[in-house]
């Protein structure tokens, strides 16, 4: 961690398991993933898992993808910055550094077709709508799809 930076962006791993999910239970309340998909994404081979960390040691983001194998696209899967952490940098950062870590030309991501807060954060990093996926979420709502072709920023 450099002296400039309160935060630095590290490997997660299992040993995270209890930080992520009081991590996605305030990130996503609703949307939060059950106990069994929380430990598939930190054990799982071919997951990139990255936490974003305080100089204590606290998580305050994270975020995994899958860099399909036999593909040119990759997927981020999840995504969250703790609210008290947002609007600094850290999901940018954390999103530039999960794109590195996929090795893929494009890497797409669903998200909740009424957060226009990230719809922005990702347009703004050259994601674009290429699909909606019908009752993506739980509660019925539409998931959009976006995709970013690396290199064309």
């Amino acid at each position: 961690m450099n002296e400039a930076s309160p935060f630095q962006i590290v490997p997660a791993n299992w040993r995270d398991l209890n930080d992520l999910r009081e991590l996605e239970n305030v990130v996503f309340e609703k949307d939060a993933w059950p106990l069994l998909e929380l430990i598939g994404v930190l054990t799982l081979p071919g997951q990139v898992r990255l936490k974003v960390v305080t100089v204590d040691g606290r998580m305050i983001a994270f975020a995994a993808g899958e860099p399909h194998l036999g593909s040119d696209v990759a997927w981020i899967d999840t995504i969250g910055v703790h609210p008290d952490w947002r609007r600094r940098g850290v999901a940018s950062l954390l999103l530039n550094a999960c794109e590195q870590c996929l090795h893929r030309k494009r890497v797409r991501l669903a998200v909740r077709a009424s957060n226009d807060g990230a719809r922005a954060l990702y347009a703004l990093h050259g994601y674009r709508p290429v699909d909606v996926e019908r009752g993506y979420y739980e509660d019925g709502e539409d998931g959009v799809i976006m995709e970013k072709v690396l290199g064309e920023e």
